[in-house]
């Protein structure tokens, strides 16, 4: 569950339009969005302190192509780089302040 820390139309906009998600379904304080295989629900919720402290770690196959798209948006976008643990990643924080972190996901 992904705080929306304001209206539900206000994060639908942002996900949608700016990092990609297409918008699965749409209930009373909630939505489901998804993107390449991935599926995440937003909820409702003000709780700054939630949102401040949400992560989620995402693999994906292009990670070069997505940090290029990710640059423009308006959202705080961190480095690429090789991380000391060996992966290279970046982190993207919405504006709500939940935290994305992007990474190379193995060759099959």
């Amino acid at each position: 569950m992904i705080p929306t820390c304001g209206s539900l139309a206000e994060a639908l906009s942002f996900y949608a339009d700016h990092m990609g998600f297409a918008i699965l379904w749409q209930g009373d304080g909630m939505a489901g969005i998804e993107r390449d295989g991935v599926s995440l629900n937003l909820v409702v919720n003000d709780n700054q302190n939630w949102a401040d402290n949400a992560s989620f770690s995402i693999g994906v196959s292009d990670l070069d192509s997505l940090y290029d798209e990710y640059q423009p948006i308006p959202a705080r976008v961190g480095p690429l780089e090789l991380k000391p643990w060996g992966r290279r990643e970046f982190h993207l924080i919405a504006p709500s302040g939940v935290c994305f972190q992007f990474y190379q996901r193995a060759a099959a």
